[in-house]
């Protein structure tokens, strides 16, 4: 696994009016490989990963101080561009969100916005985007039928695919399997440790034992603060902090 980072934040807040979501966030995310974010709820998980590819600014009166550099670029930079970044940097959210569309229209959706229209390349990008997403196999015989029959965890994973229709380097997961049953998490989890092969995954996970069973490292968010980070078998077998320690093993949270 490549060692070099792919995002660096640096002495990072985040603001929500008077609210501080986020306290003072130092943290480096090595390329090619899956760091989990966990913590309980409201301690700044889906804020930190909203941030990463300024979702945020959709929302009125936020605010924040410090850097978060993507290969050494200020994503703040008032130069860059938003849709560039957010190309780079993809969001697969809570619940999977399909367009009530074809399967296939669904995967080119973005790159046909993004002026690819000749048949054999959006051919192309359906198949590679699919077999990456660990669903080729199974609606390769009916792309174009309607996204909405598919089951939950299909849903999630068209809704990986067409991230990765973008081709960005950065995943960014928000809980991806908290609706869904044991055998589909499972098949996203599986999804998931394929692409790190070749995309930095952030994700919040589900629960500790999906980070414990997927991440290779990850850091554990308390009170909009960052507590401690590490590998994932640091963290979770011999966590340095006290408040890790009683939050992997269930004292709170």
């Amino acid at each position: 696994m490549s060692q070099e980072n792919k995002i660096t934040i640096k002495d990072f807040s985040f603001y929500y009016n008077l609210v501080q979501a986020l306290r003072n966030i130092n943290l480096d995310i090595r390329s090619r490989g899956i760091f989990a974010i966990f913590g309980p709820a409201r301690s700044g998980k889906t804020t930190l990963l909203k941030s990463l590819n300024r979702l945020t600014d959709l929302i009125l009166g936020t605010r924040h101080t410090g850097m978060i550099l993507l290969d050494g670029m200020d994503i703040y930079d008032p130069k860059l561009s938003l849709t560039h970044l957010r190309r780079r940097i993809g969001m697969v959210f809570e619940l999977p969100t399909p367009l009530p569309i074809s399967i296939f229209d669904n995967v080119v959706y973005g790159p046909k916005l993004s002026g690819t229209n000749q048949r054999n390349r959006l051919n192309e990008i359906v198949e590679k985007a699919l077999r990456s997403a660990v669903l080729w196999e199974e609606v390769k015989d009916r792309l174009h039928t309607s996204a909405l029959r598919l089951s939950g965890g299909q849903q999630q994973r068209l809704c990986i695919a067409r991230v990765l229709a973008l081709e960005p380097e950065v995943l960014l997961l928000d809980e991806p399997c908290s609706g869904l049953d044991p055998i589909s998490t499972a098949s996203i989890e599986e999804t998931l440790v394929r692409l790190k092969r070749d995309y930095t995954i952030i994700l919040v996970p589900h629960n500790i034992q999906q980070a414990s069973r997927v991440a290779d490292r990850a850091g554990f968010f308390l009170n909009s603060e960052l507590v401690e980070e590490g590998t994932a078998y640091q963290i979770f077998t011999k966590p340095r902090d006290k408040r890790t320690e009683d939050y992997v093993t269930g004292r709170f949270g």
